[in-house]
């Protein structure tokens, strides 16, 4: 599944947009403002008919079928639980959407899978972000034809933003697709830390077919570069990491009650 944005905009709130995502793959873009975040997650989802270009799913101009098969996860006001609801609470609402059983019996088989039973009587609103982020994207993915998730503007909520970017890589390496949408601190953070993981590789590791620098000490590697020249001239507005898929699509396990 591939779902495409090309010269996407819906101005005032949204400038024209371009970007690509699809199954095994985590999408990074950029988006600033209080509007311009949700604005994007509801065209990019197919959920908002936008006022020049077009959007895509598999090379189609279906709304119907990309709302069916992308889920929107915490946009602002549009899809992001009541602060005050517990985890519970949450889950429960997640699953009856889902047409799972959503007794207290399945919420708490649910959330001990995920990990979370000890925020089961909190406030979504209080929970830490990375929780908060895994519990959305989690009961997302139950519903019935869902392929692929939008994840709207999980900086809002504080923390590590590599935190909640693994958790997008996780879920994209069994083989959703998934796109998040946050802001220029983050994206930096992110691109930062994937730049640690390339320095710290090992170096035939990274570039096969290449010597390690030391292994000829007469050459003078001090004009290498150790960035690619895109990343010099400043952030991109997509990160993109295809990932490989490492397991097969399971759901939460859940009791009849």
């Amino acid at each position: 599944m591939r779902i495409v944005l090309n010269g996407v905009s819906k101005r005032p709130a949204l400038d024209a947009v371009t970007l690509a995502y699809g199954t095994g793959q985590a999408v990074l873009a950029r988006a600033e403002t209080e509007q311009r975040p949700t604005v994007l997650g509801l065209l990019a989802s197919g959920r908002m008919r936008p006022g020049t270009g077009t959007v895509t799913l598999d090379g189609q101009a279906d709304a119907a079928a990309l709302r069916r098969s992308i889920a929107l996860v915490d946009a602002p006001a549009v899809s992001d639980p009541a602060p005050n609801f517990t985890v519970a609470g949450v889950a429960a609402e997640e699953l009856m959407f889902a047409g799972m059983p959503s007794g207290p019996r399945a919420v708490s088989r649910v959330l001990a899978s995920l990990g979370l039973s000890e925020h089961a009587r909190d406030a979504i609103g209080q929970v830490p972000p990375t929780a908060r982020v895994r519990l959305l994207v989690e009961l997302a993915l139950l519903r019935e034809g869902v392929r692929g998730v939008v994840i709207t503007s999980p900086d809002r909520h504080g923390g590590d933003p590599n935190a909640w970017w693994e958790i997008a890589l996780d879920v994209a390496s069994r083989g959703y697709a998934v796109l998040v949408i946050a802001g220029d601190a983050s994206a930096a953070a992110i691109a930062a830390s994937s730049l640690v993981e390339r320095l710290e590789a090992p170096w035939a590791g990274a570039v096969p077919g290449d010597a390690d620098p030391d292994d000829d000490p007469a050459r003078d590697d001090s004009d290498t570069p150790l960035l690619d020249e895109g990343v010099l001239s400043g952030l991109p507005d997509v990160i993109t990491r295809p990932v490989p898929l490492g397991r097969p699509l399971t759901a939460p396990e859940s009791s009849d009650e």
